[in-house]
């Protein structure tokens, strides 16, 4: 292999572009870079692992692969590999920073003792690969740490940092989805980007599917059972202008997980929204499935804990999730029920380009001959009707509607004017901002993430004032990022990197979607989908709300009373 090969097949090159992505403004100039780095591979293998390193992880989301490194045996690993204690130094410098991965980077590239065992080589994508492979078929934690650590010798703290985010299976956090890696392979290939989202739909592989550009045979990507399709999604009514109602049907939307069920000659598998497999988690459901002589089939759906005729809460349904073997005792007092909404294949024919209202009839007739549960459907015609029937859907402890359009297409991994999905209420903090972090691409210069923390200031449990309980980037203006900016230079205490620790001042009202326990955190407790409701100019930190707040809020979730299917169920069951 010539050194100029070597180097365009190299991780260092792939780590290199990830950065110059995370650092350049723009989407189309995103785009751009990653064309040009894609352009530079020859081989259909290189092209594969790139493209899925960038946008899937260190395997392909249908692979069904996992590497099963936890972050604290990184965390650990990487303090051992710098000589660093781990409680007294590692710990700070991560909540300074917000991420491991730019933590351990940093610390690599400034402590003595980590600089001392590099040796630096120009490993392949290919290589990079096998490592990845050896971390999946090795099963004891002694032995992954020792793979991990020979891997870390051999890259540069940049290279080392990518490789962390890869296996994580998460976001490269550098601007840049999934969506935006099909734009590039379009771009790349002089091919029309929905053609390449389409075949990527189909194919499950983003690696496969830039192959498949490369070669020109994006018309040759067939659907595959048990290969995960990208979800459609709702955007929020308040985002669209609808015009007629009666175009739409109206579902509650329940308070569970989604959830895309492929069945065939007996097996069953199950995928989460993310397209992990998660079959094992919920027994019953592949049980009820298996045990039915079905055709083939894909359904979209919820799964949701499902007791005494009545839909509990998302977060006795977190008991459930990431459970690979569920006890008899578990099962018991959180059973589940796999409610169908959509069908998208049947019998060897995908049906994503028939229209909702022909699905439905199909999805109506696989629920009547063997008896699946099917979401209600129901007519509406204005306003009037919508909030009814909101209401009736928080009655049952459900989030709120989901409306679709008659003559809607099943449109995958996008979020569109079809469905529209109308929510309760979000629940608010007053939470105080205890760190900033500095933004990338557009926001490129200025401070735009911030972590949020809730007092615990009489807390017997806790020494600190403020403990952090979510991060957030959003919801925010122009005007109000640039007052507070201004404002994060008077109250800079310390500077991590691209991390500044703050002085407990500024007062931020908090909107998030749900509370749930996260054991890995301070608090116990996360928010789900937390964003800027409001700046509190008003406020100071000693109105902030408490972590008593936020557990009372948890429990009154739990708690609140739900009423039974009854009369007017939201979905049914046929006998």
């Amino acid at each position: 292999m010539s050194p100029q090969s070597q180097h365009k097949t190299s991780f260092k090159l792939l780590a290199k572009t990830a950065q110059c992505i995370s650092n350049t403004r723009g989407s189309n100039a995103k785009i751009k870079i990653c064309a040009e780095y894609l352009s530079g591979l020859e081989s259909d293998r290189d092209l594969e692992l790139a493209t899925q390193f960038l946008s899937e992880g260190a395997f392909s989301s249908v692979s069904g692969k996992r590497a099963s490194v936890g972050h604290r045996t990184i965390a650990t690993l990487a303090a051992e590999f710098c000589e660093i204690d781990y409680e007294k130094v590692f710990k700070p410098s991560k909540t300074a920073s917000g991420s491991s991965s730019e933590t351990i980077q940093r610390l690599f590239e400034n402590i003595p003792e980590a600089k001392a065992k590099w040796k630096t080589e120009d490993l392949t994508l290919q290589q990079i690969n096998e490592i990845f492979e050896s971390l999946y078929i090795t099963s004891k934690r002694d032995a992954k740490q020792q793979i991990l650590l020979d891997a870390w010798k051999r890259m540069s703290p940049l290279e080392v940092k990518y490789f962390i985010r890869i296996l994580g299976q998460g976001s490269l956090r550098i601007g840049f989805e999934t969506k935006s890696v099909e734009n590039a392979i379009a771009k790349t290939y002089s091919k029309e980007l929905e053609t390449v989202r389409y075949a990527r739909m189909i194919s499950g592989s983003i690696g496969k599917t830039a192959i498949m550009a490369k070669n020109d045979t994006l018309d040759e990507a067939s659907f595959k059972m048990f290969s995960p399709i990208a979800f459609m999604l709702a955007s929020p009514i308040e985002s669209r202008a609808v015009t007629d109602l009666s175009e739409y049907i109206a579902e509650e939307k329940f308070d569970g997980m989604r959830c895309q069920a492929h069945i065939s000659d007996g097996r069953v598998e199950l995928f989460s929204r993310d397209l992990n497999q998660i079959s094992s988690s919920f027994p019953e459901i592949v049980e009820f499935f298996s045990g039915k002589q079905l055709p083939d089939l894909v359904l979209d759906g919820e799964i949701c804990v499902f007791k005494d005729d009545t839909i509990l809460p998302f977060q006795l349904l977190q008991k459930r999730m990431g459970v690979k073997k569920p006890s008899k005792k578990l099962l018991a007092e959180y059973p589940v029920l796999f409610i169908a909404y959509d069908v998208l294949y049947k019998d060897g024919n995908p049906l994503f380009d028939d229209l909702l209202s022909v699905r439905r009839d199909k999805l109506e007739k696989i629920s009547n001959k063997y008896s699946i549960p099917i979401t209600t459907q129901m007519k509406i015609n204005d306003q009037d009707d919508v909030e009814e029937l909101f209401q009736r859907a928080l009655d049952h402890g459900n989030e709120g509607l989901m409306l679709k359009r008659k003559d809607s297409m099943y449109e995958y991994g996008q979020r569109r004017k079809s469905w529209l999905k109308v929510k309760k209420p979000s629940g608010s903090l007053d939470t105080v901002m205890l760190y900033a972090h500095a933004g990338s691409g557009k926001r490129g210069g200025t401070y735009s993430d911030f972590t949020l923390g809730i007092s615990v200031k009489n807390d017997d449990r806790y020494e600190e004032e403020f403990i952090p309980i979510g991060k957030a980037y959003g919801g925010y203006s122009d005007e109000e990022l640039k007052k507070m900016n201004a404002l994060i230079k008077d109250i800079t205490l310390e500077r991590f990197g691209p991390t500044l620790l703050l002085k407990p001042h500024l007062v931020i009202e908090l909107e998030f979607e749900d509370i749930q326990i996260n054991k890995r955190t301070k608090a116990k407790y996360t928010l789900r989908f937390p964003r800027f409701k409001a700046i509190r100019w008003d406020l100071s930190p000693s109105d902030a709300d408490t972590l008593k707040d936020v557990e009372r809020m948890y429990q009154q979730k739990i708690d609140e009373e739900r009423s039974r299917q009854g009369k007017n169920p939201s979905f049914y069951l046929p006998s």
